[in-house]
Formats: structure tokens, sequence, C-alpha cells
């Protein structure tokens, strides 16, 4: 051990200094580097655990039992990443993010202080907010799950670098440039901004994105049809050239157009081309798939494929240049077409669609800058294409993300499911999630402007605490209680059947849930589950001092089967591990 840094002389503490710099240097060649700064709501869990409650009277249940369960959050993002970490850890398709764009016009606060241009540590402060945030949300997304974060020209590169060293530059997807602002904001530069970003980063590779609609435009394309839908007829040749020579034929083509062949060939395996063994008649024109600058390039099919379908998807015509060549029938795939990395739709401004529409839904204007709902809709697209998908927004602001949820599964008839968590700063989460949210539900407007509701289903909670205690045993006596909610969430089981002070019971389409906090009486509140007019499996929820589930202490020849596991040790398992490195208090 070296000697303390209060003990060191000023040229000893300079070499410490000079050493540390090698190290670093060493160490780390390239990437982001900033200067962390402590966050209160990061630290305060060093003394205190975050847990949730339901704000029962929020409820909504318009959509029925078959239909999921939709969950709004109120408070600090940092916490409520926190407990989804229990109730949901690898369980989200995913996620789009809206954080606030660190302009320096104070749109955001850090350790409750607005934070300004004129803040020394405005960026350093930024980026530790972000990574604390982003850390947790990539425990959530499944192995094939997509984040979507946007973000616009002051924190574009070290987001892009903090997602790189976060998610891995090997799962980068992909950036979108969004036109979000077509009359442009003004600069000190002196351009006219009129765009932002989305970022798309995959959790591995196993990811694959969704497709976006077509524009009118490019289904215009499609002009004939035939049996099996729409097409257009495209030259053979195709734009590239292919390393598989099996796709650089000679064609024969009818001088007066009326028809093609593919002629005897044989395959040169030293020379990796074809050679004829025959040649063309007097009637007909040999070709190659070699473009206007005498490139070859390929066909766009095999010689297979092209005899296959050469009576009902190809044809013969002159080309752009006048001269003869095949054309096949190109078909519009329905299931849309890979996104373009230039997103210009009239429908993605941001105050037509997002500050228009949010004053229609509330009846004022009661939020800045929310997002246009189409370019949340697709941006959602390109997250997940499947109709069952769990998106979470953990910035969720004026509740877009859940307005454009209800929207594509009232458009496709799917059943996603979304997890707003906003604070409730100047009352947004009251005043403007919460209620934009009821209204696309129950329907808004008046007369012949009126919009029909969404039904669909809403719980909402509120994130709340639990101290620490001086010993373990106190704290899981506290906690256990608390962690009901969270139960509930993580199981998605709202229907109570059993309401005892030591036995809680619910139900959903799986099956039960049963939370059982008495320690000493575990058998007799199993045989009140077992007296249910029911088979179903339940998740049993044991309260223990230790990690037993306690089932070798349960009767045997039960009805039903039990899946069991103690609590609130699965709670305090996950905060270990996401807190470990919080300084300030006891960890869990």
């Amino acid at each position: 051990m070296g000697k303390p840094l209060d003990e060191c002389s000023i040229e000893e503490l300079v070499e410490i200094i000079k050493s540390q710099k090698e190290t670093i240097s060493r160490t780390k060649k390239f990437g982001l580097v900033w200067e962390d700064k402590p966050e209160k709501v990061a630290t305060d869990c060093a003394k205190k655990l975050p847990v949730i409650k339901e704000v029962a009277d929020r409820a909504i249940n318009k959509a029925g039992d078959s239909e999921p369960t939709n969950i709004i959050i109120e408070g600090d993002n940092y916490h409520a990443l926190s407990v989804l970490n229990y109730t949901h850890a690898g369980k989200i398709d995913a996620i789009y993010a809206d954080p606030p764009y660190n302009t320096g016009a104070k749109n955001w606060r850090y350790n409750n202080n607005y934070v300004d241009g004129q803040d020394a540590f405005r960026h350093s402060k930024w980026i530790s907010f972000m990574d604390k945030r982003l850390r947790l949300a990539r425990n959530l997304l499944k192995d094939t799950g997509i984040i979507c974060v946007t973000i616009d020209d002051y924190e574009i590169a070290p987001l892009r670098l903090l997602m790189d060293s976060i998610f891995g530059d090997e799962n980068y997807l992909g950036t979108a440039v969004i036109k979000n602002n077509p009359s442009g904001r003004s600069t000190t530069a002196g351009f006219s901004v009129s765009h932002e970003y989305g970022l798309f980063y995959s959790k591995t590779t196993q990811a694959k994105i969704g497709r976006l609609d077509r524009s009118e435009k490019q289904i215009s394309r499609y002009k004939e049809s035939d049996d099996k839908g729409n097409y257009e007829w495209v030259n053979f040749r195709a734009r590239y050239t292919t390393s598989a020579p099996s796709m650089q034929y000679p064609i024969f083509i009818k001088n007066d157009l009326s028809d093609f062949r593919i002629p005897k060939l044989s395959f040169n395996i030293k020379e990796k081309k074809y050679e004829l063994l025959e040649q063309p008649s007097e009637q007909e024109t040999v070709i190659y798939p070699v473009d206007g600058n005498g490139v070859m390039r390929s066909w766009k099919w095999s010689i297979e494929t092209i005899n296959s379908t050469k009576e009902t998807d190809a044809t013969v015509r002159l080309d752009m240049t006048g001269k003869p060549a095949v054309y096949v029938k190109a078909r519009m795939k329905q299931e849309g077409m890979l996104p373009l990395t230039w997103w210009d739709k009239t429908e993605y401004s941001a105050t037509s669609q997002g500050t228009n529409l949010l004053a229609t839904i509330l009846g004022s204007k009661k939020f800045d800058y929310p997002k246009s709902i189409y370019a949340v809709e697709d941006s959602i697209k390109v997250l997940s294409d499947n109709k069952d998908a769990l998106i979470l927004d953990f910035f969720a602001g004026s509740g877009t993300t859940g307005h454009a949820v209800l929207e594509l599964n009232k458009g496709d008839g799917g059943h996603r499911q979304f997890i707003l968590c906003t604070n409730n700063e100047n009352r947004i989460a009251e005043e403007v999630t919460y209620p934009r949210i009821r209204n696309v539900i129950d329907g808004y407007g008046t007369g012949d402007k009126h919009v029909e509701g969404i039904p669909a289903n809403i719980r909402y909670f509120k994130t709340g605490f639990i101290d620490r205690n001086d010993t373990m045993d106190k704290l899981r006596r506290e906690l256990s209680p608390a962690c009901e909610d969270m139960i509930r969430v993580r199981e998605g089981a709202y229907e109570k059947i059993i309401d005892d002070d030591m036995l809680k019971v619910f139900k959903n389409s799986r099956g039960l849930t049963a939370i059982i906090y008495d320690r000493f009486e575990l058998a007799e509140h199993i045989e009140k589950i077992e007296a249910l007019d029911t088979d179903a499996p339940v998740h049993l929820y044991v309260f223990s001092y230790s990690k037993s589930d306690r089932k070798d202490e349960m009767p045997d020849d039960l009805k039903h089967k039990y899946e069991a596991q103690p609590i609130p040790e699965g709670v305090l398992e996950i905060y270990k591990k996401i807190f470990a490195n919080i300084k300030g208090g006891k960890n869990a």
C-alpha cells in the first residue's frame, strides 16, 4: 500500500498524477470521456429503495380482460427504471426515448437546478444523466429488442459514442434524420434547423428492424397488376456486380423483340465463365449484363429462375438507349420497405401533428414541443413489427408514445402494450400525460370534429421509497408489503380474488398470482388458495428472511401447480446489482 495522499509531498503528488495520466492514455484509446457528476436521485438509492404504489382511482378498464393493461408510472425515471429492472428485465420489445436536448435554454434540471448554457459542466451532467438511464434501460430489452433515442445537434455526437459504449457499435442499426420543423429554427450559427435525429440500436445482433409503409409516390410506381399483385417492369440487368459468375450468362433475344431464350451453355470452371455451345441465328442477338459504360454487371435471377418464370414474369423491349433488353416484373413487397435515413413526411411536423393535436385533445395548450404522433408511430414500426410488442418510453412527457401505440392497435388490430414513465414537474403527469391518454381512450373533440375513443386498459402508479434500516431482517419486513404492486405489474395481474391482511391473490388470463406475508401459517394460506374454484397455475411469492422459497413447507397433493419464489429477496438482488456502486449509504 502506498502512502495516504495527505501525507505525500508536492513532488510525490505530481508523480502520482503523471502515472494516472499515463495509465488512462494506455487504456483509453478511443471513446467518450466525461467528468461523472453525482445525481441526487441516484445517490438517494444508497439510503432508500424505490417502489411503486397504484393510484387506484386512475385505473381505466375499457378494453376487457383479454386486452393488455398499459402502465403509467409517475416519478423520476431513474427510480421507475430501477423498479422495472425487477418487473420487466428482458421483457421489453422496443424502447422509444425523447430525452431533454440540453440546448442551454433551461429545459431540464440536474439535482433540482436548471441547467443553462453558462453551466461549465452542462455536457458532463447530461452525459452522466443519460448514462445511468440507458444502462438501466438496456437491461429491460429482450435480446431481439431495439431502442430509439431522439436528439438534435446539441448532443448528437456524445450520444452516439455513449450508445456505442453501452449497446456496442456492432449493434448500431442506423440514424434517421427526421424533418420535424419545415419552417426551420434560427440559430446563432446562421443555419435554420429543420430536423432532429433518431438513433436506433439493438441489444444484440439477433434484432431485426421493422418495415415502413410505402408512400403514395412509391406505390404509384407499380401501375400494372396481375393475379399475383401489383408490379412494374424493370431491366433484368442488376445495378450491382456479383462475385458469382453463374449470374453472368448470355441471353439470345429475337430481333423483332417477340421472345428470348437461354442458349445451350457450358460452364468453364477454370475461366469461371459460361461458354456458348451454339451461336445465335440471324434473327437473334446475344446480350450480356453489360451496362451503358461497358461494365459487366449481373442478371437479377439465375438461369433456373428466369426459365421457370419467363412466360409470366418477363418480356423483351428496348431499353433507354434503344437497345434490346429483357425486362422482368418487380413486385411491390407487401411487408413494406426498409426505412430510409431521411424522413420527410409533412406529417412529421411537430407543430401541426404535435402541438396543435395535443391542444385539441386537452382543450388548451399545456405542453411545449410535443412530438408528431406520426413520427413516433413510424419509429415504433421500425423498432418492432410485432403487433403484440411491449413498448417502453421513459421520457414520456406529453404521452405521444402511448397515443401512438393506441392508434397503431386501432389501425391493424394489434395488441401492443405501453409503459410510460414521466415525472410530475409542472404537473405534467397529472395534467398532460394521463389526461391525454384518458381522452384518447374516451374520445375527444365536439361536433363534426369529434374523434372516437380507442378502448384500452390503464393502470397508474407513483414511485415511493422504503428507507434502508440498520438490519436486513427489518428491511425485509418493511419492503415485502411495499413489493405488492411491483409484483402485480411484473405478473400483469390486477383482478383481486383474495384480499386478506397476510394473503393477496390476483388473477389474469395466465393464472393466479398469490402473495403470502405470513411466515408462520403458510399451510393455512395455501389451503385458501386450494379452495378457489379454479385449477389455474399459481405464481407464489412468499415472505422469507432468506433465499428459500419455502416450498418444502407446503402440503403434498396440491390441486394447483405452484411456482414459488421468496420476497423481498428478488427485489433486493436486483437492487444490489444496479445500486452496487452508489456511495453514501448501505447497500441492500
